[in-house]
């Protein structure tokens, strides 16, 4: 386990795979700023119609229901900066993991003695990956749904295939 910022692959190697893995955020920040608009309208409204019913500190709690939503959007915004990073090359398997606050973790294993474990539900499919290697596995591909696992790790698989086999004569190039 190393931390570095350099995740480039040697220069005389082919990359067989590569692979960056980010959270899923279907609001941007245009329909953030609509949805909040629509949820401070409706407390607005809902907090004065009990104000005028003499319910006067409802108000307040509406105006605190937007204060935790816009809050619990931020963080939301704010973890979806992780990203991880899987590259393979013959020799090596690199991953990169850079956390939200930027804290960036980096393991390289050997693609020869590395095996792909998946834990799978009956029901839901795939629901972890991990890379395993020398008695240490390393949970990857977190931010992915169950159908994305599994074609990620049909590809990663294929790709540690690749490096076991070694480098292929090509009399073309």
């Amino acid at each position: 386990m190393t931390a570095g910022n350099d995740f480039d692959p040697p220069l005389d190697q082919p990359t067989l795979f590569s692979a960056r893995v980010t959270p899923h955020r279907s609001l941007n920040r245009t329909g953030f700023l609509v949805l909040m608009a629509f949820i401070g309208a409706v407390s607005f409204v809902a907090g004065v119609a009990f104000y005028l019913m003499g319910a006067w500190p409802v108000f307040g709690f509406f105006g605190l229901d937007v204060l935790v939503i816009y809050w619990a959007f931020r963080v939301n915004f704010r973890d979806a900066k992780a990203t991880e990073e899987i590259r393979v090359t013959p020799s090596e398997l690199r991953i990169r993991r850079v956390s939200h606050r930027g804290q960036v973790v980096e393991w390289v294993l050997n693609p020869l003695w590395v095996q792909l474990d998946q834990k799978t539900h009956a029901e839901f499919g795939i629901e972890k990956l991990y890379l395993v290697s020398k008695g240490r596995s390393i949970s990857i591909a977190r931010f992915l749904g169950a159908d994305e696992k599994a074609s990620f790790a049909k590809a990663l698989t294929a790709a540690l295939q690749a490096a076991r086999r070694g480098p292929t004569y090509n009399p073309v190039l």
